[in-house]
């Protein structure tokens, strides 16, 4: 092969021994995702609102937004469910440029991937034990879910990973909601088949063994826009589409809990982190106008940090994301009560 290999790294039951909950934290998770597959089984009216930066990049900043949610979260407890985003790898359309916590998780030095394996771990766990979350990550590397499976509230599978087999089986030998995303193309059928796929038991490889999943039911869809022939970002989440979504829906009976998530950012916000507000108002009249609507959208997904924009790796502004611009503080909170206010 045209590769080196650099270590072997530990597994997933090495990490944990090394570094395992507490009994606070596994009953925290416990419960939140009790809460959290409620709003996916519809006894629970509250929205859910997965929220953070498009990447983790420090310890402490992501902490410290944590923090500043936590205390939101509890002046709107009764409306909105927050799931804080901890997205610890990035997805790259080309393959440069931070890759994401897991590879680095100093964005200043080269990358470690023994180091992130226990970065990533550690984080999601002092998240839980200091919040009372449960936080959210994206599967870019299947086999990584393992070394985080028994901290995890929710999951999602990118744009770019939603057609890959091995992502859909694995989706579906989760025990926590998975959003799976439409395609960079738009093209639904594929999203559609994919949450098909996740809610299915499976018989594949796994980390070397011989495995069966059981069906995820919690499976369900995510919007975030998409992008045409000409490369230009369109969005997906307005009335028409999802009519066309429920129509979808309709169409596959076999699918348990129809629901979505709308992706406020993205290519429905044409990367522009400040349009996210003005999304989730109309999807809100939306809902409030057509029942069916109000039904089926579960929650929103925000690219927020603590400053507004981005910066490019050793800008120096803490808490400023250096990959996707995200929604600074100020207006992210503003945005939480003005959704919960619109409940």
């Amino acid at each position: 092969m045209n590769m080196d290999f650099e270590r072997k790294l530990p597994i997933p039951m090495e990490v944990k021994a090394q570094y395992p909950i507490t009994a606070k934290v596994e009953e925290t998770v416990r419960e939140r995702r009790k809460d959290l597959i409620r709003i996916f089984t519809g006894q629970d009216h509250r929205l859910l609102l997965v929220i953070g930066p498009c990447s983790a990049d420090r310890e402490d900043a992501v902490l410290d937004y944590i923090e500043r949610l936590r205390r939101v979260q509890e002046q709107v407890a009764e409306e909105i469910m927050i799931v804080p985003r901890i997205f610890t790898n990035k997805p790259r359309s080309m393959g440069e440029g931070y890759m994401g916590f897991l590879h680095q998780p100093d964005a200043d030095e080269k990358p470690d991937l023994a180091k992130g394996i226990v970065a990533v771990r550690e984080l999601h766990m002092r998240a839980v034990e200091e919040s009372g979350f449960i936080c959210a990550d994206e599967i870019l590397y299947t086999e990584n879910y393992k070394y985080i499976d028994d901290i995890m509230g929710y999951v999602t599978v990118g744009a770019r990973s939603v057609e890959d087999q091995q992502h859909r089986l694995t989706a579906s030998g989760l025990e926590v909601p998975v959003g799976l995303k439409n395609p960079t193309s738009g093209d639904l059928t594929v999203m559609m088949n994919a949450i098909h796929a996740a809610q299915q038991p499976h018989h594949f490889i796994y980390r070397g063994w011989a495995a069966y999943s059981h069906g995820n039911p919690y499976a369900h869809a995510v919007l975030r826009g998409y992008t045409n022939k000409h490369g230009q970002s369109l969005p997906n989440y307005h009335y028409e589409d999802l009519i066309r979504l429920i129509q979808f829906y309709e169409e596959r009976p076999e699918l348990k809990n129809p629901a979505v998530i709308i992706d406020t950012n993205h290519s429905n916000s044409g990367k522009d982190p400040f349009q996210q507000p003005r999304i989730i108002r109309e999807v809100l009249e939306n809902c409030r106008y057509d029942n069916a609507v109000r039904k089926i959208v579960r929650g929103f997904m925000v690219e927020s940090y603590i400053e507004d924009g981005r910066q490019e790796v050793g800008g120096g502004v803490y808490g400023r994301s250096i990959t996707d611009a995200c929604l600074g503080w100020g207006k992210t909170e503003r945005m939480i009560l003005d959704l919960a206010e619109m409940l």
